[in-house]
């Protein structure tokens, strides 16, 4: 089997909740991916951003599990590809058990560090009612938020399809996926 690889690239000019499919998109170290709303030093996120605009951007890349969309489906939700505002869609990776700053070398020369989980807000459930409750699950008395996570660039680079994704944990102790 293959390794882990990009399934998908979107990027959108406006805050919507959903991203355009794109052929490649460039990422820029400490900026983002060139082109898309969330993108800059400073948070981006209007939520966050009307907290405190002066928070760095952890949120530069959200990359997001194609098993994801895979289990929604077979539960009634058709959900396409960039759909759930991801930039990066991955396969054959478990995004959500890799530690904070665990690095992601995306094609050649793309790195992304895991800043923390995606926060799923209720922008899911107008999209698609009902579906938020298979994105945050309740186990063993824990929320599982299973909407991908994000990531800031630390080496710049196009990223595209089939793209394949190296990962470098950091040092030890590991630390776990908080919300960001």
């Amino acid at each position: 089997m293959l390794g882990p690889l990009v399934t998908g690239v979107f990027a959108s000019p406006k805050h919507t909740f959903s991203k355009e499919r794109r052929s490649q998109i460039t990422l820029v170290k400490g900026f983002g991916i060139e082109g898309d709303a969330h993108a800059g030093v400073l948070v981006q996120h209007l939520y966050d951003k009307r907290r405190d605009p002066t928070r760095p951007n952890l949120r530069q890349v959200h990359l997001l599990q194609a098993e994801l969309l895979d289990d929604l489906s077979s539960k009634g939700f058709h959900v396409q590809p960039g759909e759930l505002g991801e930039n990066i869609g991955t396969r054959g990776l478990d995004l959500l058990a890799l530690p904070r700053g665990a690095r992601l070398r995306i094609g050649a020369t793309a790195i992304v560090e895991i800043a923390g989980l995606r926060s799923c807000c209720v922008q899911i459930e107008k999209f698609r009612p009902g579906m938020l409750r298979h994105i945050v699950v309740k186990q063993d008395r824990k929320l599982v938020r299973k909407g991908g996570v994000m990531g800031v660039v630390v080496e710049g680079g196009v990223v595209g399809i089939n793209d394949a994704i190296t990962v470098t944990l950091p040092t030890e102790p590991l630390d776990a996926l908080q919300v960001v």
